[in-house]
């Protein structure tokens, strides 16, 4: 089964104090154990780091070590995917179709990578969002 994982997911799962790291963590260890195909695109990795380094925590995640977080978690274990240029504009213009503005743009990206590369399931806690960007995909979007 080939699952890109949103960022809210990847981040629960690093995160042990985060509320929902429990639904998340078996998720993020499938995948790195290749039990499912894991899958990420590429701008989560940027998104991811700047989560990690801006989260409420005391003490907070230094830059390192949210580096080091993204790459022992996601660079060593995922397929990462990418957009091209193209893929970027239509999504841009299909936002602006459906009149939505502001940071859902970035889970429009995602599900963009989820159709492009078929994968079975988006793995997120936003659900809500994503049906937004992609109603099409209801079925795709699944809840940890």
């Amino acid at each position: 089964m080939k699952i890109l994982f949103d960022t809210s997911v990847l981040v629960a799962a690093i995160v042990e104090p985060h509320p929902m790291h429990k639904r998340a963590l078996p998720w993020l260890q499938r995948g790195k154990t290749g039990e499912v195909a894991f899958f990420v695109a590429s701008h989560t990795l940027a998104e991811l780091y700047a989560v990690l380094t801006t989260l409420p925590l005391k003490p907070k995640i230094s830059p390192s070590t949210a580096w080091r977080l993204v790459h022992d978690n996601v660079e060593t274990a995922a397929k990462i995917i990418s957009l091209s240029p193209s893929d970027y504009s239509a999504t841009v213009k299909h936002m602006s179709e459906l009149g939505l503005s502001g940071g859902i743009i970035y889970d429009a990206l995602i599900a963009k990578a989820a159709k492009k590369f078929k994968v079975d399931r988006l793995l997120t806690f936003n659900s809500d969002d994503f049906v937004r960007v992609w109603p099409d995909g209801q079925n795709s979007i699944f809840i940890p």
